[in-house]
């Protein structure tokens, strides 16, 4: 990706020897960025005044830069959408874009960028809107650095930060999306980088992606979203070094996992979710230096989950590090560190002597009948926890960590 992309700039720089500067203002030869937009020739530049610019439907056909000087604010006035790109090599930066139309049956966005390539898209603050960057077949281009902020209360009525529909080889780099629907969105994408971006507030999903492979998604932060980040349908996933944090509620986890196959989840941190990882029908996934601190719900692994590893893990302080809902184990977990372990290491070789197991009788029962959760934390669970410990009636007998850490990892 880096390779093309680099030769994309120089093609472009190359081409900008020849452009020509076109300046729009109140007093300018150009007042409109679309008048201006449109008498522009291919690489030309057009440098946009401080002001306010009440505009829709601004296209681009051509490769170009549009960049605004002291962030110039175009204004939609719910009318419909404000800037759509359909040329490659397109630079776009240094606008406030606000009020985005809202439709029932058109994806209204502040930028829409369709069937392009080698596209940067930077230094945006989008406001009021219902779609904010939405990528259409589109690939070789670069999201980054801006901030997205809609005032989304109810999922029909919204839309997603950055939206990627059929888009490859595509970088989401250091953006700030907060209160749209989904705060980033992939549908039919391979080979993206999601990274250093901040998801917070969003009425559904910090991240939401489905039938999207060989994706990376790196040190971002995603916190007090409605439902946390689902992750659906897709294989060779790596999401390393992020936050999932605060996402609380009935059906809320900071992380939804559905049919994911072949992946790496490590060094995450999950704190303060109503489950951490909630995993259905995924196979072959390392899970490795994740923390999972203060959840309801460390890990809730429901079925057809095969072949999976949990190792160097640290559980903290969980109500309950695991939930299982089979009889059966085709999963390894070995050598993490779980707070509530209370065996012993005679030997000193910082593991423990005593096989851990992690899925409490109680976890079984308030998978069934949630109302008992009330008792938690009373006398009677820690009986029949005990119990169930000693002779696994209920709980996969063979789901255990035979060398737990003494210490924190």
């Amino acid at each position: 990706m880096s390779y093309k992309w680099a030769i994309g700039c120089i093609l472009f720089g190359m081409a900008l020897v020849q452009a020509e500067t076109i300046k729009v203002c109140a007093t300018c030869t150009y007042s409109s960025i679309k008048e201006a937009v449109l008498k522009a020739q291919p690489y030309d530049t057009v440098l946009v005044e401080k002001g306010v610019y009440k505009e829709i439907n601004i296209r681009i056909d051509k490769p170009l830069v549009l960049k605004g000087l002291e962030l110039p604010v175009i204004d939609g006035e719910d009318k419909g959408e404000i800037i759509t790109i359909v040329a490659d090599d397109v630079y776009l930066s240094g606008f406030l874009i606000r009020n985005v139309g809202t439709s029932y049956t058109t994806d209204y966005a502040a930028v829409r960028v369709i069937k392009s390539k080698n596209f940067r898209i930077e230094n945006l603050q989008l406001e009021k809107l219902f779609f904010g960057i939405y990528l259409e077949k589109s690939s070789y281009g670069k999201v980054i650095n801006n901030s997205i902020s809609g005032d989304a209360v109810e999922e029909y009525n919204s839309g997603n930060g950055i939206h990627l529909w059929h888009s490859n080889n595509i970088e989401v780099l250091n953006n700030r999306i907060e209160k749209v629907r989904d705060g980033i969105y992939l549908e039919f994408s391979d080979n993206i980088l999601i990274q250093n971006n901040e998801s917070l507030n969003n009425v559904r999903y910090g991240l939401h992606f489905m039938f999207s492979n060989d994706d990376s998604y790196v040190e971002n932060l995603f916190e007090n979203n409605g439902a946390g980040v689902a992750v659906m349908f897709s294989k060779n996933i790596r999401m390393t070094n992020n936050i999932f944090r605060n996402n609380w509620g009935p059906t809320s986890y900071g992380l939804l996992l559905k049919e994911i196959y072949d992946a790496e989840i490590k060094n995450n941190r999950f704190v303060k979710n109503t489950v951490g990882i909630n995993i259905e029908g995924s196979n072959r996934i390392l899970y490795s230096l994740n923390n999972f601190e203060n959840n309801g719900w460390a890990l809730k692994v429901k079925g057809a989950c095969y072949a999976n590893r949990f190792e160097q893990n640290n559980f903290l302080s969980n109500s309950f590090d695991i939930s299982y809902n089979s009889h059966l184990n085709d999963n390894i977990f070995e050598r993490n560190f779980w707070s509530s372990y209370t065996g012993y290491d005679l030997d000193k070789d910082g593991i423990g002597d005593v096989p851990y197991r992690p899925v409490k009788l109680f976890s079984y029962i308030v998978n069934r009948t949630p109302e008992t959760i009330i008792l938690l934390r009373s006398l009677f669970m820690d009986i029949i926890n005990f119990s169930e410990r000693v002779s696994p009636v209920f709980t996969p007998d063979n789901l255990i960590d035979a060398s737990p850490q003494m210490k924190q990892i």
